[in-house]
Order: C-alpha cells, then structure tokens, then sequence
C-alpha cells in the first residue's frame, strides 16, 4: 500500500469514527400530516413501561400504559396501551433506534397508530412530545423526542437536518387541532 493510499484511508477512517451512525432512517413527517395519519392523539402520563418477550418469543416488547388527561384525536379511554420493539429482560437488552423511550411519571403528547388491542407511535420518536413544566408552572413546553434516526426529506429523498421545534403545549394542541380540521388536499 502506497502512503499516499494509507493516509487516505487513515483519514476517511478517522473522519467517518467521529460521526454519529444512524442506523435507522425514516421520512421526516411534517406536524400537520403526522396529525392527520394517526389514529389517536394523546395528552397524558406515563404509568408503566414493562418489557417482555413477544408473543412468539423472538424480540422483545416493551407495553407503556399511559393514563389519558385529554384526548386531541379519537375517543379511547382512561388509559392507552403503546406497545414498540425493544427493551430490556433480565440481562438481555435490545435496542431499535428511532423510537421514542417512555419511563414512568413522564408527560407526553403522543401520535399513536392502531395495532391490534395496542398501539404504536406513528413516526418513530417523530410521534412524542415530551412535556415539560418550569419550576413555577408558569410555562409548559412540548419538547419532541430527540432521534437517533437519519431523517429524509420526503420530497428530494435526500437527509434532512429540519426537526420539528420545541413549543408551548398550547401552541402545540392548537397546530394539532388545526391540522385534523384542513380539509384533506
């Protein structure tokens, strides 16, 4: 190998070990759409999140019980079920990246899609919103969840840094409910 070629690769190496690796990417979906697709929107806290071995015994789940305070889309009860691979049982773990991580107490607003007695986040981590309050309560922040996911514009197809901004919770309830009353294009 020539120096010429090894420094190359040293370099490449070298650049491309510091970059963070997504090892996911999705479509980056805009607020209004991601409203618009979900079955049911949700306001609420997180009671559990308890992982476990699917039904088949091949992955693993994790079910979060959130307890419903306000429902933005669709009538479901007192509590919702969100069920997403990945978790930990026992001392075996597994990770998918792009979902959104729940603990219990956590306040959320969540995008959620139908699946089967459970639901999932539409979106990946695209689909929850972390609240959170100041010391006084005078301001209440809707945070999205951060991603380790590679999002992509869903126009040019190409990776995009644009993320959805962190708002009050007002602001946000008011842009969801302003999407689900649009007429569809």
């Amino acid at each position: 190998m020539s120096i010429r070629r090894f420094f190359r690769t040293w370099m490449l190496v070298t650049l491309l070990g510091g970059m963070p690796a997504a090892a996911t990417t999705q479509l980056r979906v805009e607020l209004a759409q991601l409203s618009k697709d979900a079955d049911a929107v949700v306001h609420g806290v997180v009671r559990r999140a308890e992982s476990r071995w699917s039904g088949d015994g091949r992955r693993i789940v994790t079910d979060v019980e959130i307890e419903v305070s306000e429902s933005l889309k669709g009538t479901w009860g007192s509590t919702v079920l969100v069920t997403h691979p990945g978790g930990q049982v026992g001392e075996l773990g597994q990770v998918v990246h792009g979902l959104g991580s729940f603990r219990p107490g956590e306040e959320v607003v969540i995008f959620l899609r139908k699946r089967g007695d459970s639901f999932r986040l539409a979106g990946g981590a695209q689909g929850k919103y972390q609240v959170q309050r100041t010391g006084d309560g005078a301001t209440v922040l809707a945070v999205p969840s951060a991603t380790e996911a590679l999002l992509i514009d869903p126009v040019t197809r190409k990776p995009t840094a644009v993320r959805e901004k962190t708002r009050t919770l007002a602001e946000l309830k008011a842009a969801i409910r302003a999407a689900l009353v649009e007429p569809a294009p």
